[in-house]
């Protein structure tokens, strides 16, 4: 059978749009912007290697007017002329795309739709498949089962099911949806007040637009009559949504072939551009010099660069002692092997092995079933056979073991009675020290950044939904190629991120000095877990749930008739339409909105939206905690086990999730009584330490400030110090409102508030949050010249960093948007501080469980909770165990000012805090 051929047709306008507004604007040293065609070059060198297609096509708008501007006048009149710095952008991306050898097509008095909606269809009915590249939602109406839309961009793929699970209409509805929706970007009038889910419902009850208007006496309300009002204009609104299929092309569809590129005009203008990178991969060439090539990446985290090419796949299934002993030799014998374990599960308390994978050389890979028990699965080697066999391999420091996620496998290898040791490279870790910032540092997102390998999904194994079987169901053939490609993929990720970790000596010590070894503390505190007392919590719930009542009827008194206090809808029509309460903000559709600040400002002076917030507050706990928490309980240990996830803050903090135990609120009665509820076991007690004001510490340290060093290093109230500043007085006449605004000044300015922000906060004019701002700096000069510094620094190398070394990435620092500017101007200044702090905790952990470990105290290291540790300790050693912890937690980092540490013994959590 003939190989099926593909055509790929590229939305070059609005790739150039898309890259121009989502990636950082950079310029080379010329100060000439080049950020928009580097992405788009960069989004079709990604999308020719995933594709590998027969024929190409990169389609642009032509200048002029087209039949449709005939049709209306008003035609994309609302859109706003195309910006300066992105008109200089467009000749130098068509030259470049020219000189790659891509066709490029621009046809007058036509729109790039029209020219893609004629070549695909005429390749479509020519057998071949097509690939269309873009962005627009208008594109869905040419999908069918030869076309297919892909948004490089975001890596999600259309075809039919595709088009009616987004848009919930099948694409030869497209054209209809859109004339009765309307394109505001497009101008396209549409009919007033119908949204998508509106024109999605008549088009699945009457099929076509045509078959709607037929019937459109019968459609009630006012949606109904401003359809029967809009009907003149529909007709219009479809044909310009309507994409043309009749192009009239010079050149036909199979003449579209990659052609070669011109290496001295790419040469010339990726040298001009500065695209080191992109001119190596594609001509062979340095191009400029690494100084000007800094210039133009100082913004970006380091470059991915090309994807390397495929490595041929050997995946073997190990049924045999035989096989299995040649493959315990090779481990035995190499210097770093790739570990994959294969559970029946996620959870790590729960996971049993079905299987194990393993390789030493890329594409290579072995994968050892233990435990598939389908029916008429094949023979499989004993699981006491294969766990003996590979026990003194995994429990050697020799060979270094790769994984990814290392410490969810060293949690089932535990239960089976294997300790991992030698894990040294986990692929996740490493990805996540090398930028912290990107998306996400899943095995999937990962390998497509990198190796551009989009792995095997696990529901295209096993299902999906209530259908999805367990993997020990999974076929053997199957499963070998699911588990050995994570195997696989983790060896190769590792040969490309450590190098480029080991390039950048700090953020490899942060590897190897923090993030790698705090894996086996985060691992034993796991597989310890907490004693939790549920019958309490349950009774929390029931004391939640008549408080709510009582608020519920305090409600119903205060808004003079009953209504949901949880739906929005309902809280709108009472408050803002029978009460009459002031409107502070709408939603995106024009409704009066009910969030909670909104609430809170209204609670200021109205009782209801106070109500509100109360209810709302209980109803949290109770749904969160109270009536989650008992059911999270372990029936073999009796205790809570959290996961602990160190690779999804930005800024180097620890995430906690099934359940999450980092967020339970300590500010209310009734949040600190969820804390009773986590005890000791008799003849134990709780331990609580935690860092006193780490945060401004930090910032004494990195600013310099001699006022704050001194308040520091004299144990000073800070607070107190603060507003004695501020407000001119003695520290012995500062009252307790003073402090609490000094307090606030001190918090808000680590976190970037404004003044604008600071009077929101504390109910005061915005001239004088600004006058308190501005004497504090007055006598705190050392942290405003931190902050100009910082900002600075940020925008001119693109990142900020942590005291050891740990770098925040600001994709957002240079951006044209000023929101989007100044929010990342704020975590460049909270971002080294938070991080530091988040660095200074997990090198306590380590040193910490090091202790315990060698000294062999009746004490375990239960919670991390930010700036806290939590224990639990044998009652007549509770104290031994906070000397030793104040003294190694006080000792974890060497700063100008020392580091504080309080700490408190309890029968529960919420007594030793």
């Amino acid at each position: 059978m003939a190989t099926q051929r593909k055509l790929v047709l590229v939305d070059g306008s609005g790739y150039l749009y898309r890259a121009f507004h989502a990636l950082p604007p950079l310029t080379n040293s010329r100060d000439e912007p080049t950020g928009a065609v580097l992405g788009v070059l960069n989004m079709l060198q990604k999308l020719r290697k995933e594709e590998s297609p027969d024929l190409i096509a990169v389609v642009f708008d032509a200048p002029g007017r087209t039949f449709r501007d005939e049709l209306f006048e008003e035609y994309k009149a609302t859109r706003t002329p195309m910006p300066d710095e992105l008109r200089s952008q467009l000749q130098p991306l068509l030259d470049s795309v020219r000189a790659m050898g891509l066709p490029l097509l621009r046809i007058e008095g036509v729109e790039a739709d029209d020219v893609i909606g004629t070549l695909a269809c005429e390749a479509a009915a020519q057998n071949y498949d097509v690939i269309i590249s873009t962005g627009d939602k208008d594109m869905a109406q040419l999908v069918n089962e030869r076309i297919t839309l892909v948004n490089t961009m975001t890596g999600s793929r259309l075809n039919r099911d595709g088009v009616k699970t987004k848009f919930d209409v099948y694409p030869e509805q497209i054209i209809d949806y859109l004339a009765l929706v309307g394109d505001t970007s497009d101008n396209i009038p549409g009919i007033p007040k119908v949204g998508p889910k509106t024109a999605a419902k008549w088009l699945g009850e009457y099929g076509t637009l045509d078959k709607l208007v037929e019937n459109a006496a019968a459609i009630t309300g006012k949606v109904g009559e401003n359809l029967r009002n809009g009907m003149k204009e529909l007709e219009l609104s479809r044909k310009l949504a309507t994409i043309d299929l009749k192009v009239k092309l010079e050149q036909p569809f199979e003449t579209l072939k990659v052609g070669d590129p011109d290496k001295d005009r790419l040469r010339e203008l990726f040298t001009r551009m500065e695209f080191r990178a992109l001119l190596k991969q594609i001509v062979g060439d340095e191009g400029p010099s690494a100084s000007a090539a800094a210039a133009v990446t100082s913004a970006e985290p380091p470059a991915e660069g090309a994807p390397p090419p495929p490595v041929p796949r050997n995946y073997e299934t190990v049924v045999t002692a035989a096989a299995l002993e040649t493959w315990v030799a090779q481990l035995k014998s190499a210097n770093v092997m790739s570990l994959n374990v294969a559970t029946t599960s996620g959870g790590y308390m729960q996971a049993d092995i079905v299987g194990l994978a393993f390789s030493v050389e890329p594409g290579a890979v072995a994968y050892v079933p233990i435990g598939h028990n389908y029916p008429g699965v094949p023979e499989q080697l004993s699981r006491d056979v294969v766990l003996k066999a590979l026990k003194p391999v995994l429990e050697a420091e020799q060979p270094l073991k790769v994984g990814y996620d290392l410490k969810y496998k060293g949690h089932v290898l535990k239960r089976a009675g294997i300790e991992l040791r030698g894990d040294k490279f986990d692929i996740m870790l490493e990805s996540y020290v090398l930028n912290s910032t990107a998306a996400k540092h899943e095995l999937g997102p990962i390998s497509r950044r990198y190796l551009g390998i989009d792995p095997i999904a696990y529901e295209s194994v096993a299902g999906k939904g209530a259908k999805q079987i367990e993997f020990n169901q999974v076929a053997l053939d199957t499963a070998t190629n699911y588990a050995g490609e994570e195997a696989d993929l983790a060896l190769q990720l590792h040969r490309l991120l450590w190098p480029r970790l080991e390039a950048l000596p700090p953020l490899k010590e942060l590897y190897e000095n923090i993030e790698q070894p705090l894996v086996p503390v985060l691992l034993k505190m796991e597989q310890a877990g907490v004693l939790l007392d549920g019958d309490l919590l349950r009774k929390q719930s029931g004391e939640l749930a008549t408080r709510m009542r009582e608020i519920e009827a305090q409600a119903y008194a205060a808004a003079g008739q009953q209504f949901s206090l949880e739906s929005p809808k309902q809280l709108q029509e009472v408050l803002f339409n029978k009460m009459g309460l002031p409107i502070i903000r709408k939603t995106p559709t024009g409704q009066p909105s009910t969030a909670e600040d909104v609430l809170e400002e209204l609670a200021a002076s109205y009782e209801l939206p106070k109500l509100i917030m109360d209810y709302r507050a209980f109803a949290k706990l109770k749904s969160t905690y109270t009536d989650k928490l008992p059911l999270e309980i372990n029936r073999s240990t009796q205790r809570v086990h959290t996961c602990y996830q160190q690779a999804i803050a930005a800024t180097g903090r620890l995430s906690s999730a099934e359940p999450n135990l980092q967020n339970i609120p300590i500010r209310t009665p009734e949040g600190r009584r969820i804390r009773q509820a986590f005890v000791a076991p008799k003849g134990w007690c709780i331990v609580a330490a935690d860092y006193s004001q780490i945060e401004l510490r930090i910032m004494a340290h990195l600013s310099g400030d001699e006022g704050l060093l001194k308040a520091f290093s004299e144990d000073r109230d800070i607070h107190l110090a603060t507003a004695a500043e501020v407000f001119g007085m003695t520290l012995d006449t500062v009252t307790a409102d003073q402090r609490r605004t000094a307090k606030m000044i001190n918090f808000g300015l680590i976190y970037g508030m404004s003044a604008f922000g600071l009077a929101s906060r504390l109910g005061i004019e915005r001239s004088t949050a600004a006058r308190y701002v501005e004497t504090y700096f007055q006598r705190y000069p050392g942290v405003r010249r931190y902050m100009d510094e910082t900002r600075q620094l940020a925008h001119e190398r693109g990142f900020v960093e942590t005291v050891f070394g740990r770098r925040l990435y600001l994709n957002d620092i240079n951006a044209r948007n000023a929101a989007l500017r100044q929010a990342a101007e704020r975590a460049a200044i909270n971002a080294p501080m938070q991080g530091t702090a988040a660095d200074v905790i997990k090198r306590a952990m380590i040193q910490v469980a090091h202790w315990l470990s060698q000294s062999k105290l009746e004490a375990r290291l239960l919670l991390q909770v930010h700036d806290e540790l939590v224990f639990e300790v044998r009652r007549e050693l509770a104290e031994d165990l906070i000397a030793h912890v104040r003294e190694l937690m006080s000792g974890a980092a060497e700063l100008r000012v020392p580091l504080k540490v309080d700490a408190g013994i309890g029968e529960n959590w919420d007594e030793a805090h």
